[in-house]
């Protein structure tokens, strides 16, 4: 599946500290230190039955501040993103509106591609959708069931059988989240979870494989029957196979810690492989009171604001002026304050010199390198843009702020 453009970035001077992130699994702060020089990044992507609203935008926008920390600190960085091209919700949207959900997940795709592009977030190195991967899922289906972690559960009148995974043979399987099990059976349902299916040996146990069901897609696989992947599976086989195990960061929203997330390492810990070094969650963004949702319906989309004219950057900054790991809700004021910001730092730096920006440009990579801290780095060039800095000028520092600006926050003035 093809990406969006790749940007060229300026080369700036000088290089930022090593990252420290938190851990969900942990909760505490850790160093990305990567493997030979490289981070291996996996961000979970979008189900594509809808357009990118802020909460989405926030996510893949803290991922992008991410890389760009790593990079900026002397790593390489190898990023995947998937697509999951092919589920209940897409199907069942593409169901209530008409249309194919072929159709429907590429135009949605597309308009992604577009909203990333605009926001300055810069690309995976590959973005991978589920139809595309079957067989790789397969495969790691029927590793589970051959060590057997995974179990078939008959469908009763359709002569086949879907596959399990069997959380009855599994000691620790919320090691990413360490819900208990009363705070997991509250949310399975809502997190697309069948507890209620007979047969099953634990009410949480994750579908693997759901075989043909009339009027659905289904693919032929070797060893299952025709069919197509669970939820969960595709992202553990998808990061195994493009990046290997285990990641140096997965990462995503807060509402994938589970069960999504802790079924991700729970499939590659039953097959022996330790999925990730690092779990990195984005906060939820709210509007009037809930989580920002597409089943709720409550979005604010990026698309809209940009087709009612608002400058991407200003966007931008609006989420960046948001911890990353902070819940947040979202006002029409906050936007306008982001907007605000975005032309002082443009006035700003529309000068023929100003005081030496080495300074600002320190203070920018201490607070990305302390668990991405972007309001403070915000901060440090608001003050410089009220006062200009201090020190000798210099016709260099204006350019040398505004290239910083694009490498370190993706924000191009």
């Amino acid at each position: 599946m093809k990406t969006w453009p790749t940007v060229t970035l300026p080369a700036i001077p000088g290089s930022g500290a090593p990252l420290r992130v938190r851990d969900t699994a942990t909760d505490d702060l850790v160093t990305v230190s990567g493997t030979e020089g490289t981070a291996r990044l996996y961000v979970c992507g979008i189900t594509p039955y809808d357009a990118t609203h802020l909460g989405h935008a926030a996510t893949y926008v803290t991922f992008d501040l991410l890389g760009r920390a790593l990079r900026d600190a002397g790593l390489r960085v190898r990023y995947v993103q998937n697509v999951t091209d092919v589920d209940d919700p897409l199907l069942e949207r593409a169901a209530r509106d008409g249309r194919d959900w072929r159709e429907l997940a590429t135009a949605e795709i597309d308009l992604f591609r577009e909203d990333m592009t605009a926001l300055g977030v810069l690309p995976p190195d590959e973005l991978v959708g589920v139809v595309e991967s079957i067989d790789q899922i397969g495969e790691a289906v029927r590793e589970l069931l051959a060590v057997g972690a995974a179990y078939e559960l008959a469908n009763p009148g359709l002569g086949t059988d879907d596959v399990y995974l069997d959380l009855t043979r599994i000691d620790d399987f919320t090691s990413v989240s360490g819900f208990s099990r009363e705070e997991m059976m509250a949310v399975i349902v809502d997190r697309g979870g069948d507890p209620d299916r007979p047969g099953k040996r634990d009410p949480l146990d994750p579908l693997l494989w759901r075989a043909e069901r009339v009027g659905e897609p289904a693919w032929a696989v070797a060893g299952l029957p025709a069919g197509r992947p669970g939820w969960h599976i595709e992202c553990t086989a998808i990061a195994r196979d493009h990046l290997g195990l285990p990641i140096d960061v997965q990462g995503g929203g807060v509402d994938l810690v589970f069960p999504h997330h802790d079924m991700s390492a729970t499939q590659a810990a039953a097959v022996d492989e330790r999925f990730a070094k690092a779990f990195v969650h984005q906060a939820m963004v709210g509007l009037d009171g809930e989580k920002m949702s597409k089943s709720k319906g409550n979005l604010v989309l990026v698309s809209r604001l940009r087709a009612d004219g608002v400058d991407p950057m200003a966007i931008r900054l609006l989420l960046l002026a948001h911890r990353y790991d902070a819940p947040w809700e979202y006002t029409p004021e906050q936007l306008a304050e982001a907007q605000a910001r975005l032309e002082r730092w443009r006035n700003a730096l529309s000068v023929n010199e100003a005081a030496d920006a080495a300074p600002v440009v320190a203070q920018i990579r201490a607070a990305l390198a302390d668990n991405l801290d972007s309001p403070s780095a915000l901060a440090a060039v608001d003050a410089w843009a009220a006062d200009g800095g201090s020190g000798p000028v210099s016709a260099d520092a204006p350019g040398v702020l505004a290239r910083a600006l694009d490498v370190l926050l993706g924000v191009r003035l």
